[in-house]
């Protein structure tokens, strides 16, 4: 019916309708009532589609509100403007409730629409949209009271109920398209028309023919006056709708704000974080490019801040980080920058054109770093290393800037003074060097191209070899031998030292096996591999698949390993003498707590470092240092072995001392498995000789001979 009727003839009446039968000002108040509405109703569910919980339903709430205070007043101005010549009477009640019903078919509709996300979500929640709209308007012309008969054409009602759901229907489905200043222009648009189209289409279809009853019409005066105060209400409805939408923005504002801050800002002093410093500096470099500056970056990294914390406790480095921070910041000027970037590393930034602003700030900052932080009685002081790198001449990037500070403060914490240096291209070919022996070294632990070589132990006493101490050799292709000095802090830096550790236990355990005379052998555990949890559990299985027994395997550690993290190491540590594993502290005495660590432990062997063999002979302070550490280990009950001995005097010293065993060149240089005889026993030529080191060093050409 009708698509057998819609043409031209319809769109006139429409029309006609509009500018004959409708005051034209009031006409423009519902339309601007509507698209206001529309506007504020898109604010709210866009709201609603971002918040989550309760929240979500109360924007919806919210939304499903304005919506109905929308349509309710842009219908009832049209009808206000509605000039029909017979007297009129609004019923009050059912005005109110073609407010309030709709209000809830609108929350039901929207809940749709947010539950369900597909095709036929949107076509049901919009369909529902158009027929609560549909329902507030002729709900509200029952309302509308005319002293006079009322006739209805089916078909432009019909139409109206078309215009509205096709309106709302395509409204739903333009929600996310044409945003401009966070609201769908095409829905509002669509939105409008179909409450509009509804109201004059639906409107087209009354017809009233007058008769004479008692009720007094109102004049037009009244119609305005009551036009207005609806519109007054519509408007402060959708005020309030948008009040609440600008205030909750407002609180999200300020609430990403903090949340920016937070995230941008250590939560400990209170400096710029790493995030921070790195769009801060890239900010900067674009900076410097334009204006064709000069930007210094500077690593800085605190030298003491691990003894400290080990000493004095986490509290006081808290408090040493605290007032580092404070005095770096202190005088900061506009174009610096300075932060924290985790740790006991911190970094600073400056745009600068003179060579002298760099230095004073480069000098700020190392008179900063020497304070004295007082703590309980007494003073701490850590002290820092300072590298840094200048564009455009040491980084053309603002990464590469970053990376050559770091390379030059890790070069600052290897010199002895602590000098702030600046990056230099040969620390680029530095960096590629330990690259290049680090990809190697793991291709040689999966190759099984790594040697092992033995150095002998002996008892000072008899000359029996109580065992050897495994140490690593490698070979690279295209290099030659590479020292130990050289790729073991490499692995260390780079985490292959827990497979390179994990391969020298392997190896040695099985070499240790085909030895005679249950000959210990002592293996070297860093202090990555220390911090490893399941280290029992492997070397548990290494015993098992060697059959090497425990008893036989001497694990070495220095006191640095077990300060990394001391409760975890202590509790590995008792677990692997659990084993029935020897455990040897080594490296004896070159730290701050080695007494206090021999506490903490029961270890099995004291091993002497090489340092205090070197002055044995000639310095008396060295010879009383020596007897102190065997006294020690003497009144403990601990095993104490001299590393470094060179020369027969060091021995007889140590031998008239009361030293357990001994290890060094005087035994012979570390060598390959396949050079020990298994007759090598030292033991006969030890026994009731004053003066041994002969026969030792004929044995060493006997051995060396064979």
């Amino acid at each position: 019916m009708i698509g057998s009727r819609l043409n031209e003839g319809t769109m006139i009446d429409i029309i006609s309708c509009i500018t004959l039968e409708h005051d034209l000002r009031l006409v423009l108040l519902a339309g601007l009532i509507c698209f206001a509405g529309a506007f504020t109703h898109n604010l709210l569910i866009r709201r609603a589609f971002s918040a989550e919980g309760p929240a979500r339903w109360a924007w919806v709430g919210i939304g499903a509100i304005a919506l109905g205070a929308t349509v309710w007043c842009t219908h009832f101005v049209a009808m206000l403007a509605y000039q029909v010549r017979v007297p009129v009477v609004i019923d009050p009640v059912i005005t109110m409730l073609s407010l309030i019903l709709p209000v809830f078919g609108f929350f039901t509709s929207i809940s749709i629409c947010m539950l369900r996300r597909g095709h036929f979500a949107r076509i049901l929640g919009g369909m529902l949209i158009g027929l609560c709209v549909v329902g507030l308007h002729y709900g509200g012309m029952v309302a509308y009271r005319i002293d006079g008969i009322t006739q209805w054409d089916p078909y432009y009602i019909a139409l109206s109920i078309v215009f509205a759901c096709g309106f709302t229907i395509a409204a739903n489905y333009t929600f996310s398209k044409g945003v401009v200043a966070g609201v769908s222009v095409p829905t509002i648009v669509l939105f409008a028309l179909g409450v509009v189209s509804l109201h004059f289409t639906g409107m087209t279809a009354l017809d009233v023919t007058p008769l004479s009853l008692s009720a007094t019409p109102m004049d037009r005066s009244t119609f305005i006056g009551l036009s207005i105060a609806t519109a007054l209400a519509g408007f402060l409805v959708i005020t309030t709708g948008v009040i609440c939408f600008f205030l909750d923005f407002e609180s999200q504002k300020k609430g990403y704000k903090s949340l920016l801050r937070m995230a941008m800002t250590d939560t400990l002093t209170q400096l710029p974080n790493r995030n921070a410093f790195n769009e801060d500096l890239q900010k900067k470099f674009e900076q410097a490019k334009k204006a064709n500056s000069r930007l210094a970056v500077i690593g800085i990294d605190l030298n003491r801040f691990k003894e400290v914390n080990d000493t004095y406790g986490h509290e006081a480095g808290d408090r040493v980080l605290v007032a580092v921070a404070e005095a770096i910041t202190t005088d900061q000027e506009p174009d610096e920058m300075i932060c924290r970037m985790g740790g006991d590393e911190f970094a600073a930034s400056k745009v600068f054109d003179d060579d002298e602003d760099l230095e004073a700030f480069l000098h700020r900052l190392e008179r900063a770093l020497a304070l004295r932080i007082p703590h309980e009685d007494t003073f701490l002081s850590v002290g820092g290393s300072l590298g840094y790198a200048v564009y455009p001449e040491d980084g053309e990037t603002s990464d590469t800037l970053r990376s050559n500070a770091d390379l030059a403060m890790y070069r600052s914490k290897l010199h002895p003074l602590n000098q702030t240096i600046r990056f230099q291209a040969s620390m680029d070919e530095e960096v590629r060097q330990r690259r290049e022996i680090s990809t190697a070294l793991s291709q040689a632990i999966a190759d099984d191209t790594l040697e092992l070589h033995y150095q002998l132990q002996a008892s000072t006493q008899t000359g029996k070899i109580s065992g050897m101490e495994a140490l690593l050799r490698w070979n690279m292709p295209g290099r030659g031998p590479i020292s130990p000095a050289v790729f073991i802090p490499i692995a260390e830096q780079s985490g292959l030292i827990i497979k390179l550790g994990e391969w020298v236990l392997r190896r040695a355990c099985r070499d240790a096996a085909s030895w005679p005379n249950d000959r210990k052998v002592a293996v070297n555990v860093s202090p990555l591999q220390l911090t490893q949890i399941d280290l029992p559990a492997i070397i548990h299985q290494t015993l098992l698949d060697s059959g090497l027994s425990p008893h036989r395997l001497e694990i070495e550690l220095t006191e640095t390993a077990i300060l990394e993290d001391r409760d975890r190491s202590l509790h590995v540590l008792r677990q692997i003498k659990s084993l029935g594993v020897k455990v040897a502290l080594d490296d004896f005495g070159t730290g701050y707590s080695s007494l206090e660590i021999l506490r903490s432990f029961p270890f099995d062997k004291i091993k002497l470092d090489r340092f205090f063999m070197s002055e044995i002979e000639s310095s008396r302070e060295s010879k009383a240092l020596v007897r102190s550490v065997l006294s020690i280990g003497q009144s403990l009950s601990i095993p104490i072995l001299a590393e470094g001995v060179e020369n027969e005097t060091q021995l007889s010293i140590l031998r008239s001392e009361g030293c357990d065993e001994v290890q060094g060149f005087l035994l012979g240089r570390p060598l390959p498995m396949g050079s020990f005889s298994h007759e090598d026993n030292l033991q006969e030529h030890f026994v009731d000789k004053p003066a041994p080191t002969d026969l030792l060093l004929a044995e060493k050409k006997t051995r060396r001979s064979a």
